[in-house]
């Protein structure tokens, strides 16, 4: 049986320790190739020996992480309390040199939000029209840069000037070969700082196994495993090697959502870990925090073990179509960290070139528990609620 596998190279740079054996430290390169190729299990394993290939992995099922609620009648303050609670209303820094990619399901381009900001537009997905028709991506992109919305601030870095907007999932969702292939349009395209608010669907892929390839249940359980083992190791490498990219000018952090799939009002057991592709190590993992009359607190849909946190209950952003709209969700927290991380990359750019690895450590290191409801637990909200640079 064939199936489309995405195959990771690495191009330019040290080719030591490459081949299925290697580790991460094999994966320096200065340009990042992605292939995708139809292959059998032993097709796969013949080109997985290959000196120069990182990684090989099966397609996987894509989709978006739905917001938990949204509310089109949503009362606008000022100032949007997430913007309020990063602290970017208070930072010197706009975010005006660095360049965000939002990966997600496009943008409306016509909202007076991204007035004045030059959207460079890729349409990854199987849709033939590559604008948002979800609304997802816009109400992600205004959080990061969006410029004010008759009178709100809903922007954490609204001096972002180039952005950079892959659409990836579409009406039917997307495979992880899209993702994949986003995030090197946009490492080579100059971006700094990537936000994904999306997810894995491990049950979609089981489903489509079993529906489509006629599997027996235990055996679409058992290649499904497979396949999500695969792919968060080829996520892992990929984010390895845009770190190391930064040694041939191409500086750039991705943030992604934790996921939503715990359920702590039904019982506090009820909690799932980092949901792929936000579990691979090299991407800074995001948890959703609300406002609570003892203070802030963790989201009841916000899934455990993420590097940080940040607002993401009753979010006020741009909407499709125009005016505002309130969603929540990891994907409304992640952008207010991709946010901030473009402000700490503003600051970082007056010491020299940007270095992912301090980027990544000033804003993880910048999560807080002032302000937290007592009794949280440590492990959902990773070091707290990051906030932007003051000075």
């Amino acid at each position: 049986m064939k199936e489309k596998h995405i195959i990771l190279r690495m191009t330019g740079a040290n080719t030591r320790g490459a081949g299925p054996s290697a580790g991460p430290a094999g994966a320096d390169a200065s340009a990042i190739d992605v292939e995708v190729d139809t292959l059998d299990t032993a097709g796969a394993q013949r080109v997985a020996r290959h000196r120069d290939v990182v990684a090989v992995a099966p397609s996987m099922p894509m989709t978006l992480i739905a917001p938990f609620a949204v509310d089109e009648q949503a009362a606008a303050a000022a100032v949007d309390w997430g913007v309020l609670a990063v602290g970017a209303d208070t930072s010197p820094f706009t975010g005006e040199p660095i360049v965000v990619a939002v990966l997600d399901t496009g943008i409306d381009a016509t909202h007076p939000a991204f007035a004045g900001v030059t959207l460079v537009r890729e349409n990854f997905s199987d849709d033939t029209d590559g604008n948002d028709l979800h609304g997802h991506g816009t109400h992600c992109a205004g959080t990061i840069f969006g410029r004010d919305v008759n009178g709100t601030r809903i922007g954490v870095a609204r001096g972002v000037k180039k952005a950079m907007i892959g659409k990836v999932l579409g009406a039917n969702g997307g495979g992880s070969d899209q993702i994949v292939s986003a995030i090197q349009w946009a490492v080579n395209g100059g971006a700094n700082v990537i936000s994904m608010s999306l997810g894995m669907d491990f049950p979609g892929f089981q489903r489509q196994l079993m529906e489509e390839l006629d599997f027996p249940p235990e055996l679409a359980t058992s290649r499904a495993l497979e396949g999500y083992r695969a792919n968060v190791l080829l996520f892992e490498r990929l984010a390895k090697m845009v770190k190391s990219m930064s040694e041939f000018g191409k500086p750039t952090v991705i943030v992604a959502a934790a996921g939503n799939e715990s359920r702590t009002n039904v019982n506090p057991d009820f909690k799932i870990a980092v949901s792929p592709p936000a579990v691979a190590d090299g991407i800074i993992s995001v948890a959703a925090l609300g406002q609570g009359t003892a203070g802030f607190a963790v989201a009841s849909f916000s899934n455990t073990g993420a590097m940080c946190a940040g607002p993401g209950v009753s979010i006020t952003s741009a909407r499709r179509g125009g005016g505002l709209t309130a969603m929540s969700g990891t994907s409304m927290a992640t952008p207010h960290v991709a946010g901030v991380a473009a402000l700490w990359a503003h600051k970082l750019t007056a010491m020299g070139p940007i270095n992912p690895g301090l980027l990544t450590t000033r804003v993880v290191g910048s999560g807080h528990t002032t302000g937290l409801a007592a009794g949280f637990d440590p492990a959902d909200i990773g070091s707290g609620m990051v906030m932007a640079p003051q000075s």
